[in-house]
């Protein structure tokens, strides 16, 4: 099971067990992480933590109390957590834990051991439970390796992810393993039942009344600016991944950027500097750091076969190709830092950002009795999509649907985000409702941090302080040209895409792609990525799979190879469920 979640040369195993407990465990971390210090072990060596993941408390204090109480305990890796156990308790240590997470305990004073993880389930267990065992790990590769009748795709979570993007609820694509939910402490004693229970329930945090306005703001500027230096702390060099939006800017500008080095970087394409690039570039500049372009270009087009497979293998297939654009950059990112530390989630977190819901399929590509799980997977949606959309994006998005590309990032580095951590999420419940979508406190938290960041528009052309109808224009502008250029990439309509099919020597493409994104599947599956397109979806095997609609998967390929229709994002799913049937289920070691 370890060896198949160790994917990189800085990866390193470990395993082990007690028999007269009936526990074996095994642990994969990266060399010089937070959790690179596996098994932890108390003073006594009767209570023992794996730990996977990292926690940003305040260690010094918490270390310098544990020292008081007698405890060997240092603050720069989960070794001090075992004797935080021991202090507080089960439920108590769990609840002052922060981050992303998953772990055990194995008490022998007690004869327990307690399976947990954060609060989200962002750092996700997969588990199995069989009439003589239960089987749980971090990768659900780990559990496949061992369990040959686990080797077969769940058709309810299949439609979800071909409608959805990703598995709803608790389910996983494999049938027979199912996701623990976030916020769990689940024990096992010997003798006994398992018995599951949950350190946190979301309504803590909803059943919180909104602030006024001001009081909100003050809270927020005051949180943050206390909780980002946990995100710097650690023995690893950290870098910052920069975009030309909000929430990577918004850590910029609370950044220590005058004592500290921070390297800083941005992903870029192949036809010329994107906004991201142009603006990421001046922020470094401003605070006074270095910046570098990490271009997405011919290089990952010639490893496109291998890195759409690792995509698919590293992230259990919950991330489909689209997604090896990632794995390249963050690959080349850790050259640079072995930690990177991002904006994502902010816009989820503060503003309440859906980033998913069920999109149209081209049901004619499947086996007609498959069809209804597309209907299915619209109704589970529907029924999931809490009112409260903060909590549907914080409980139910960032654990589904965000996990997916997150599980391909740290398979290459470790990942930060403060807009994850507990105090700032705890805060965004109290936002005043009149401002919870908008981003006008989040600009103003940037000019509080630096002034000068503050000047120079997003992405998006956003300001807090412009000329109303300068500003409206620049922003109608920069949405005209973000809507151009998907219409020319993945939203073009057929009868366009046969029109740039006999212009294709002109390459018009140059005229509209990569002002804002840095990857452009259409064209690639047109033209360079063709080969091996053909190659895996016209091959006999995929093309005999109970769900495929034969003749029609052909046609389609066919198409979009030959420029008569758009099947991009059709073909991501096609190919990455492939991807998954030989990497994950028939792959022998």
């Amino acid at each position: 099971m370890a060896q198949r979640m160790g994917h990189e040369s800085f990866h390193k195993a470990g395993t082990w067990s007690d028999d007269a407990c009936g526990i074996s465990l095994g642990w994969v971390t990266e060399e010089g992480t937070f959790s690179d210090c596996l098994p932890v072990w108390n003073e006594r060596r009767d209570v023992v933590l794996f730990f996977s993941g990292e926690h940003f408390g305040e260690s010094d204090s918490a270390v310098a109390g544990l020292r008081a109480k007698g405890h060997d305990a240092v603050p720069v890796d989960a070794s001090h957590l075992v004797h935080l156990y021991e202090e507080l308790g089960l439920e108590a240590f769990l609840r002052a834990l922060n981050g992303w997470f998953s772990g055990v305990i194995v008490d022998l004073r007690e004869g327990t051991a307690t399976l947990f993880n954060d609060r989200y389930g962002l750092k996700r267990v997969y588990f199995h439970e069989a009439s003589d065992a239960f089987w749980f790990a971090s990768e659900a590769k780990a559990l496949l390796a061992v369990i040959p009748e686990l080797r077969g795709l769940d058709p309810v979570a299949l439609g979800e992810y071909f409608s959805c993007g990703c598995a709803l609820q608790q389910r996983t694509l494999f049938q027979g393993i199912r996701q623990l939910p976030g916020g769990s402490m689940w024990s096992f004693h010997q003798g006994a039942s398992l018995n599951r229970k949950s350190y946190f329930h979301p309504e803590e945090w909803e059943e919180q009344s909104p602030l006024p306005v001001e009081d909100y703001y003050a809270k927020l500027k005051e949180t943050f600016a206390r909780i980002l230096p946990r995100y710097y702390s650690g023995a690893g060099k950290v870098g910052v991944s920069l975009t030309g939006g909000v929430d990577s800017r918004m850590v910029m500008a609370w950044s220590p950027c005058d004592s500290m080095r921070l390297p800083t970087y941005t992903f870029g394409g192949m036809y010329r500097d994107c906004g991201d690039v142009k603006l990421a570039r001046e922020v470094a500049r401003i605070c006074g750091q270095t910046h570098e372009v990490i271009e997405v270009g011919r290089d990952f087009l010639r490893e496109f076969p291998k890195l759409a497979a690792q995509t698919v293998y590293f992230s259990d297939g919950a991330m489909d190709v689209s997604g090896s654009p990632d794995l390249f950059v963050n690959r080349r990112a850790r050259a640079i830092a072995p930690v990177r530390l991002t904006g994502n989630y902010g816009g989820e977190i503060l503003r309440s950002i859906v980033a998913f819901k069920p999109m149209p399929v081209d049901q004619s590509l499947f086996a007609s009795d498959f069809r209804p799980h597309f209907q299915q997977a619209a109704q589970t949606y529907a029924q999931e999509l809490n009112p409260r959309r903060l909590s549907f994006v914080a409980f139910k998005q960032v654990p589904w649907h965000h996990h997916s590309r997150l599980s391909v990032e740290t398979s290459q580095l470790t990942l930060r985000s403060p807009y994850l951590d507990n105090d700032l999420v705890s805060l965004a419940f109290r936002v005043p409702p009149e401002h919870q979508f908008k981003n006008e406190l989040s600009l103003r938290l940037i000019e509080d941090g630096n002034r000068d960041l503050s000047a120079i528009g997003t992405d998006r052309g956003l300001l807090l302080r412009s000329t109303p109808v300068f500003s409206r224009a620049k922003n109608l502008y920069q949405e005209f040209m973000f809507r151009a250029e998907y219409a020319y990439d993945y939203g073009m309509p057929n009868w366009l895409t046969r029109a740039d099919g006999r212009l294709k020597l002109l390459h018009l493409e140059r005229l509209f792609l990569g002002r804002h994104k840095f990857y452009h599947f259409r064209l690639w599956y047109r033209d360079a990525l063709a080969p091996f397109l053909k190659e895996v979806l016209l091959d006999p095997r995929t093309l005999s799979r109970p769900y495929v609609d034969r003749k029609r998967l052909e046609r389609a390929v066919m198409d979009h190879t030959s420029a008569r229709r758009n099947h991009t994002l059709d073909l991501h799913k096609w190919l990455s469920v492939e991807l998954m049937q030989r990497e994950l289920l028939e792959r022998q070691t």
